[in-house]
């Protein structure tokens, strides 16, 4: 009987261990549903990346101090810019007014740091329109400004023509007007001056206006704007260039 008994234990436990090993085989193991559904979501996290790297590319956001709280510590914020601004405007009475506006409804503005991003804008933007990149222009530009570059782009494209550009560098950036009109829109003027090498061709690539071996001095002047009127609106920081003119 006590073989018979053992034999009986054996047994069990072996079938046990057997239903053990199965069953952690199955657990541990990935079912084609499991790939594909750990797949999808690896797909999905990758695009969000992505749309979020693109959306960063898109969009710039001319630089600015952070917002201080509303104490007397704003206060003494706004007074130390108010400096800087009378700095940055030297013998300018018009724009040191006209940044004094802004400041007035926006006291993080910052005179340096907005033309640094202004800077980073018009590379951009000059750009994307040599590489007829609507995309990023619709980002950047207010809805008339894009009207005008996007007809010269569709223009450009039907007559077969290219233009091959190099961005060299820009060498100055002057703030030259700010205002800000009753409805709170802050209007701020930059000369640009660039360089550039640029050559537009023809469908059979040849050369039809400008020089690809020789750097251009190009002057523009441009001008941003942003709503500041409200809480509200100071929470968009993107800039918009709003108009563009030659240079007298």
């Amino acid at each position: 009987m006590n073989g018979e008994i053992n034999l009986l234990t054996l047994l069990s436990l072996v079938i046990a261990i057997v239903a053990i090993v199965k069953l952690r085989s199955v657990l541990g193991r990935r079912t084609s549903e499991d790939e594909a559904r750990i797949e999808k979501r690896r797909r999905e996290a990758q695009l969000q990346k992505t749309a979020a790297a693109t959306q960063s590319d898109k969009v710039v956001t001319l630089p600015r101090r952070e917002r201080e709280a509303e104490s007397t510590d704003t206060a003494v914020s706004v007074a130390e810019v108010e400096e800087r601004i009378k700095s940055f405007a030297g013998k300018d009475t018009a724009l040191a007014n006209g940044l004094t506006d802004i400041l007035k409804l926006d006291p993080a503005f910052d005179p340096e740091h907005f033309v640094r991003g202004a800077r980073q804008a018009y590379e951009m933007i000059v750009t994307a329109f040599a590489e007829g990149n609507r995309r990023l222009l619709r980002d950047l530009l207010s809805a008339d400004v894009l009207d005008s570059f996007t007809r010269a782009i569709s223009e450009r494209e039907q007559r077969g023509h290219v233009i091959d550009q190099s961005f060299v560098g820009i060498n100055k950036a002057d703030m030259i007007e700010a205002e800000v009109s009753p409805k709170g829109i802050a209007s701020i003027t930059l000369r640009f001056v660039s360089q550039l090498i640029s050559a537009t061709r023809d469908k059979a690539g040849n050369i039809i206006d400008g020089d690809d071996t020789r750097i251009k001095d190009v002057t523009d002047i441009w001008t941003f704007s942003r709503d500041i009127s409200s809480r509200e609106a100071r929470r968009n920081l993107n800039w918009k260039l709003v108009g563009t003119q030659a240079p007298n």
